[in-house]
Formats: structure tokens, sequence, C-alpha cells
């Protein structure tokens, strides 16, 4: 794709990077059909073929014709909006779920492409009072752990008082599992997260405990955000701020030796392993941030390279549907690997169809865009439940809080339903010696 940028972007760091990320795009359209957005408004414009022609289109300063959306999905009227708001309105709408990029056969670095033009446009225009008070609410609360764990526990605590629909989408409250505090001489650093302690503080524990029985001793990181929620909603500045913050805390347990750094959030593991690119240009952090990088592992990653028993099947057999997170079969391409160890546990996976399609929740997604989260939310459930499965299991907490507000059946983190099996794997076991 030949690109001619206007002059405000020319001599700028974005627009060459821009630029350069849209070269390869030939405008083929094998990206539109795997886009969970596109599938649901039937609208090339909320595809990614349509987005990037839009951010095109922009970059060179031009207009183009804006197609009519399909009236039952339009969230703002399209007549009278300049380019940059059109641009803004449909990359609002993209999950950065990076679907397009699986199936990419130019390799179009589709994400960072969204990112760049993101930022570019929030630089333009500017957002309704109401937008802009919503978008700074959540990005205050969420990224904070203390904040949002306050405020999530007085939604429980007064849950009962909220409206029904307020209500669905507050979760119980989850106890936290044991921290094995056993030695050994391999270390790995465990990142907390932002909303994971709040919401399930056993997901971290039970990682913790699955790699103490493989000879693994589990350090816990200071909590924070990646920064993912930020850089998605074009704070680039804070986003930025957050990753530095987190390589300093991580900088020491690098220096001190640890192997790796465990995520068990694939959408912060993705975000993670593209710290060294994101923080390239700044001299102080790019070869730390490049180190920490290095050292993301997604626990699937861990567990597989190291658990080599494998459990006989239950009885009776336990049917999970297991939902691939986007930033763990798109972001990190570890597609297979979390399925793989479940079915070593024991576990009767189901076939799901559809398996690329988001589930709705991404980041901030679900409550920016909650017409359309919860729009793919049903249609994500209706193919995991039906092959009648006993219970859904993720790879990361969003998806997880996203489908268990809506589902019949259990929702877990797949590393807790090991965990659980491997504490009855060792009961029989103990068991059977005595």
């Amino acid at each position: 794709m030949i690109v001619e940028l206007a002059e405000q972007f020319r001599d700028t760091d974005l627009g060459r990077e821009a630029e350069a990320l849209l070269h390869p795009c030939v405008q083929c359209g094998q990206c539109t059909f795997t886009c969970p957005t596109f599938r649901l408004l039937d609208d090339e414009w909320d595809g990614p073929r349509g987005r990037i022609y839009l951010v095109k289109q922009f970059l060179e300063g031009k207009d183009p014709e804006i197609a009519t959306i399909p009236p039952a999905y339009t969230l703002k009227t399209l007549a009278g909006r300049s380019l940059a708001e059109n641009v803004q309105l449909h990359l609002d709408r993209c999950l950065s779920c990076r679907s397009c990029e699986t199936s990419c056969p130019q390799g179009v670095r589709y994400g960072r492409l969204l990112d760049i033009g993101r930022e570019l446009v929030e630089r333009t225009v500017r957002r309704p009072l109401k937008e802009r008070a919503l978008r700074w609410a959540v990005r205050a609360i969420v990224p904070h752990r203390r904040r949002f764990t306050a405020l999530l526990r007085t939604g429980q605590a007064l849950r009962r008082f909220l409206p029904a629909d307020l209500r669905t989408r507050i979760p119980d409250s989850r106890p936290a599992g044991v921290w094995p505090d056993r030695s050994h001489a391999r270390r790995m650093v465990i990142w907390q997260g932002c909303v994971q302690p709040a919401l399930a503080p056993d997901i971290n524990a039970a990682t913790a405990r699955v790699l103490d029985r493989l000879g693994i001793q589990s350090i816990p990181a200071s909590d924070g955000c990646c920064g993912a929620l930020s850089h998605h909603m074009a704070a680039t500045d804070e986003a930025r701020a957050l990753m530095r913050r987190n390589v300093d805390a991580l900088w020491p347990q690098v220096e001190a030796g640890v192997e790796a750094i465990v995520l068990t959030a694939s959408g912060c593991g993705m975000h993670f392993r593209e710290y060294g690119q994101l923080l390239h240009d700044d001299p102080a952090y790019r070869d730390k941030a490049q180190r920490i990088s290095e050292l993301i592992r997604d626990v699937a990653e861990i567990v597989a390279a190291e658990w080599k028993t494998d459990l006989p099947p239950h009885q009776p057999p336990r049917r999970i549907a297991f939902q691939s997170s986007c930033s763990l079969q798109h972001g990190e391409k570890l597609n297979g690997v979390a399925e793989k160890l479940l079915k070593r546990a024991g576990f009767r996976l189901t076939q799901v169809a559809y398996p690329f399609m988001c589930c709705g929740a991404a980041g901030s997604y679900s409550v920016l865009q909650r017409p359309l989260s919860e729009a793919l939310r049903a249609q994500k459930l209706s193919t995991l439940l039906a092959p009648r499965p006993q219970m859904i299991a993720t790879a990361n907490i969003g998806c997880l809080m996203h489908l268990a507000a809506a589902s019949p059946i259990p929702v877990r983190h797949w590393i807790e339903l090991l965990d659980e099996t491997l504490a009855e794997a060792d009961g029989a076991n103990e068991a059977a010696t005595s």
C-alpha cells in the first residue's frame, strides 16, 4: 500500500512508523471475515480492511466516503462528522483482538497500526464531555489496585440494594488460596496485576502451588497495572509511565537472576511482551524493557515445559469448553497450549465453533462499548454452551469475569482447575501409600 503522508505527519516518528506498517497491506480482505465486529455489524468500516483504509486516509489528510452502518448498531450519527471523528468512531469499535493478524497472509501488524491511529486521532478530536468523563473514570480506577478493590468491595456489600442490571455485573467475593512458602533453587516472579487480586485472588496462588509442585519458587510481584488499558485508550504518556514503573519494580528480581516473569492474564502478557518495542525510543529504559519482554512467559508455557506426568481421565468425564482468549491465541500465539494441558489433566474438551471469535470483554471495551460487547458475549456463550459442557475455562481475567456475568455454568481460569486436579491426585497417592 502506497501512502503519501500529509505534511503534519511527514516528519514525525509515528507518521513514518504508520507508513511502514501500512506498506505490506494489499487490501485483500482475508482478515475481514475473522473480525468479530465485522461479523456482528456487517459493515466494511468496522472490519480491519476498512479501518486500515480509514487510517491511511487520515494520515494523508483525505476524506473518504463513509458508508451507512446498520441502524440497529448505529451508536452515533455519521452525517456531518469530520474524517477524524469518523475514524475515531470506527477505531473505538475495534476490540484489539488481533484475529486479523492471525489470518493476514502479509503479516500486517494491525494492532500496532491501530494504536498509532488511535493516538493521532485522539490528539485531533476532542471527545464529548460524557465520553471524556467515562474514559477518565475507567483510567482513574481500574489500573489502581486499591481504588478498584475498594469500589468492588463496596459494590459487593451493597449489591442487594442495587438495580438488577448493575447487580449482575458485580461478582461474588472469592477467597484467596494459600501461597506456598517452600524454597527452591529455581525462582520465577508471578505478576499480580491490578484487578485480578481483587476479583479472583486464587488464580495467582493456584499458579504458585502448581509451580511449587514442579520445583519452582514463585515470588509475588508488586501489584500494578501493566499499562495495556491506558495504552489502548490512547493515553500513551500514562501507559508509558506505568510501564517504566513496572520495569523499575521488576528490575531487582531480574538482577537477582529470576528465570522468568510469569503471567496468568494473557492480556497483560501480550502487553508485557511489547515493552521493548513500546519503549524503544527511551534511552533510559529501552534495554531494561527489552529484557523484561524477553523474560515474559504465560503460565501455560512453563507448565507445558515442566509437567511430565499425565493424569488418567476423570470418571465420570468432566466436560469443559475452553475459551481461548484473543490475547492468548492471536497476541501471544499460544493457541492450543492450555487446551493440551487440560486434556493431560484428564478433562474432556468440547468442540467449540468459531474459536477465533472474541467474547467482547477486551479490557475497557465492555464498559465503553457495552451494546457491542454484550452482543459479542451472547454469540460467544452460544457457541461455548452448544456442546453442553459442565464448565467454561479461560486464560484471562477479563474474559472470565465478562463471561461469568451471563453464563449459566461456572467460568474458571484453567490453572485453578489444574491445581485442584493435581491436589486430588496428590491426595489419592497419599491415601494409596498410607
